[in-house]
């Protein structure tokens, strides 16, 4: 039986589709963009789907990988170019490749940080204290 907030080994996670991972990422990434903006903002929900969009794009999103891929471990790399480098059975219409491409990886390894329960990771790398 499923019960939310259920993690799994990291070996199972590991033989997870990168799009899959991805997939659970996507949802990850937007969720924690949207609680950070409603907490630190009194907008209109208008505002807040426009700010939220803009950093969950694809292209905000490898703007924010290229300031956390030097934290990365050699573990995390990894997924992350597993997920960069899978075939996706969409295209983006708003990103270039290598946007989409990135994007993709960078969804892939926050889905594997979520369903591995290393919630702190996530916290720390998408943290402000990363921004230029």
């Amino acid at each position: 039986m499923f019960k939310f907030f259920t993690t799994l080994s990291e070996e199972k996670t590991k033989n997870i589709s990168p799009v899959t991972l991805a997939f659970v990422g996507d949802a990850v990434y937007t969720l924690y963009v949207r609680e950070k903006l409603v907490a630190e903002h009194d907008f209109s929900t208008g505002t807040l789907q426009k700010l939220s969009s803009s950093e969950v794009s694809a292209h905000g999103q490898s703007v924010l990988l290229d300031r956390i891929l030097p934290l990365l471990s050699e573990e995390e790399l990894a997924i992350f170019k597993r997920g960069r480098n899978a075939k996706k059975p969409t295209r983006s219409k708003n990103a270039t490749v290598a946007e989409y491409n990135n994007s993709t990886g960078f969804e892939a390894l926050l889905g594997y940080l979520y369903l591995t329960g290393k919630y702190d990771r996530i916290d720390e790398l998408l943290s402000d204290k990363n921004e230029n």
